[in-house]
């Protein structure tokens, strides 16, 4: 081996000797991989398919002698485009050789025949076996590394001359993997030491990055391990935003700009061939920003397939898991683009639709990432990226939505679409960084606030291309066993009014209880008037006052909400409450809650528990402002609250005797912390 291929001494630290150990023969040293890497035109995964062969050690005799191996390897069996001829010669000469090469397969229909195409080698008409052609069948989308062994066989009775035969084939993937040692071994790690592990597996260095910096990082591997899984990133070039789809896993593809189709796509109708969404994990779609769509039919069967997970397939419809990620450069600053425009900006125009974009489940902040320089990649032990791929394939399996349930209950501004956004994106985080399935609830609060900033990242920006369909963005979540709620926000949105500001704009004699101005906002309307005006400072919608939709249960934290939402119109300007309206303005009525009631389900129960209810959380006074009437539809009935602004202030009762401030606010009810809720008090009721 020559001095410069001579493998450097790093010192191993603690995670270096645990991995080592837990993971046994399943680690490299990331650095060896660049160093590797110069000159050998591989994804990183082909690379460390061998140094995870020869190098998997911590004894640095072993890695000197495996990297010789290594390079040996490289140099008979990997060749370089330019050297095509010769490798064909030297096959020609020898009759047989041992490839390392990028292999796609197409059906060439006038003859009958698959013929495999080898990149670095530069034939597309070598021959291969159809039964390998349908074991393998991702070579028939877009192309597979493989180990392969060619023969030249010059048969004289072929009238077109085409002597080279793949005699055998092997993927370069995982042979085996074994869940159960896996988790065994994560078992071994706390949470902090398994995501530095993570960190230095992807080639970052742990040391260089803070918590939230680690944790965006790994945020790239949701699409890997979380099933239909839809992300976007979008930032400054050079931090290595597709560095995981292009690299380190066999299980992803990269597209890179061009012209997408249908049946590239989909399926392609003459021959009936699948697509890459069918053959692939992860499609990945860099410089999206160029990105060319062939027709309408391409935006429009995506949108679908990303809401729905399947595709039609003639008159089949063909279900997929494959996950979708969006990855590009921002022409501007972020900053500029929230100011002047929005976040979604730089793709392109038939993109930028917002049922489309609705379906993202993520937007992660690529201006966060710093830009890639050498102290940036660890020289410490990684796991060796095709078993880490397989990990994470084999985990796509299992599910972990439901979650957050037993600790948390999600705020009311989140739709059924943004629920399900965050539920994933939780799950996807479960899997890679506690995949044994044990966490706290601290560390289930941070994955759940990760998850509402991604997706509220989305809504803030749907909202300034559709306000009316998503003015919603007020997300927040409630602690179970405290009743507390929490409101997630995001830098990017825009700034919202002061409560206190908000309340030095309405005159003094409008503030005054009872006042004609507030109560007559929504006193003169019908419900119909009122869900058409939609949600806003003195409208609000509740879908249920009782029950959880996703457990079918009673839920005390929806209970919580109703009350909080009537304290927050008592001391603001008063309101109407409907309970038995979507998010949407669609009537969904009373009958989920009415069943709840035991012996009295109808209205007189309904209203003597929610007067029980607001008698128990906001004191006899306060409920005796409350109005309570119904109003039926051909949907069902929507209950009423009109609720006048207090005399004083309401404040909502908690379960461990604390009591707290709700203020309404534009149209999501917020809670003050104690200074502010001095400071409104003061000059709220003067």
């Amino acid at each position: 081996m020559s001095e410069a291929t001579a493998p450097t001494s790093t010192l191993m630290d603690a995670l270096d000797r645990l991995a080592n150990d837990a993971f046994a023969g399943r680690v490299v040293r990331k650095d060896l991989v660049r160093q590797v890497k110069v000159g050998a035109n591989v994804p990183v995964y082909v690379l460390e398919f061998l140094l995870g062969k020869y190098c998997a050690s911590d004894d640095p005799a072993a890695i000197a002698t495996g990297l010789q191996v290594v390079n040996q390897t490289l140099q008979e069996n990997f060749i370089r485009p330019d050297e095509s001829e010769q490798a064909k010669a030297k096959l020609k000469q020898k009759g047989q050789h041992r490839l390392i090469d990028k292999v796609d397969v197409r059906l060439v229909a006038s003859e009958d025949k698959f013929w495999a195409h080898l990149s670095s080698f530069g034939d597309k008409y070598v021959h291969i076996s159809e039964d390998v052609v349908y074991k393998y069948e991702r070579l028939l989308g877009g192309g597979v590394w493989c180990q392969l062994d060619l023969l030249y066989n010059a048969d004289d009775e072929e009238e077109k001359k085409r002597p080279f035969y793949i005699r055998a084939l092997k993927p370069i993937q995982v042979a085996a993997f074994d869940m159960d040692e896996y988790l065994e071994a994560r078992q071994r790690f706390t949470r902090d030491e398994w995501l530095d592990l993570m960190t230095r597996s992807i080639g970052l260095e742990p040391t260089h990055y803070d918590l939230r910096g680690k944790l965006l990082a790994t945020l790239r591997l949701l699409p890997m391990v979380e099933r239909n899984y839809n992300l976007i990133e979008l930032g400054p070039w050079g931090t290595g935003k597709s560095f995981i789809f292009r690299e380190s896993s066999p299980n992803a593809i990269l597209i890179s700009g061009g012209k997408v189709t249908v049946a590239q796509l989909f399926v392609n109708l003459s021959s009936s061939r699948v697509g890459l969404l069918g053959m692939w994990d992860v499609v990945a779609f860099d410089e999206v920003a160029g990105l060319e769509m062939s027709d309408s039919t391409v935006v429009n069967m995506l949108k679908d397939f990303m809401e729905s997970g399947s595709f039609a397939r003639g008159k089949e419809e063909v279900p997929t898991e494959a996950s979708i990620v969006f990855i590009g450069n921002t022409s501007k600053p972020h900053q500029e683009l929230v100011r002047s425009a929005h976040l979604f900006a730089d793709l392109p125009k038939a993109m930028i639709d917002p049922a489309f974009l609705d379906r993202l489940h993520y937007y992660l902040p690529g201006w966060e990432a710093p830009k890639l320089e050498k102290r940036l990649f660890t020289d410490h032990f990684g796991l060796v990226s095709d078993y880490f791929a397989e990990a994470l394939r084999q985990l796509r399996k299992q599910s972990q939505v439901s979650a957050i349930d037993s600790d948390f209950a999600l705020g009311s501004h989140l739709s059924a679409r943004d629920e399900k956004a965050v539920r994933k994106t939780v799950s996807g985080l479960l899997k890679i960084l506690h995949p044994h399935g044990e966490w706290t609830h601290g560390e289930l609060r941070e994955y759940l606030e990760f998850a509402m900033e991604g997706r509220r990242r989305v809504k803030e920006q749907l909202k300034k291309l559709a306000a009316h369909d998503y003015a919603k963005t007020a997300f927040s979540y409630a602690e179970r066993d405290t009743g507390h709620e929490i409101w997630v926000d995001v830098p990017e949105q825009p700034e919202e009014i002061d409560p206190l500001a908000e309340d030095e704009a309405v005159p003094s004699e409008a503030r005054a209880a009872g006042s004609a101005t507030d109560d007559g906002a929504t006193r003169g309307a019908s419900v119909a008037e009122l869900i058409a005006r939609g949600e806003g400072a003195r409208v609000e919608f509740k879908q249920t006052a009782r029950v959880n939709l996703s457990t079918k249960q009673r839920d005390q934290v929806i209970e919580l909400m109703v009350a909080k939402s009537i304290a927050g119109f008592m001391n603001a300007h008063g309101g109407t409450l409907l309970i038995g309206v979507t998010d949407r303005g669609e009537i969904f009525g009373l009958q989920k809650d009415l069943k709840t009631l035991g012996s009295k389900q109808n209205r007189d129960g309904f209203e003597l528990w929610l007067t029980g209810l607001l008698d128990n959380m906001l004191g006899p006074t306060a409920t005796s402002q409350v109005s309570i009437s119904y109003e039926d539809f051909p949907e069902g009935s929507v209950c009423r609250i009109d609720v006048g602004p207090g005399k004083r202030p309401t404040f909502v009762k908690g379960g461990k005797g604390e009591a707290d401030l709700y203020v309404r606010l534009n149209n999501s009810t917020r809670l003050l912390n104690t200074a502010d809720a001095v400071e409104y008090v003061s000059s709220h009721w003067r």
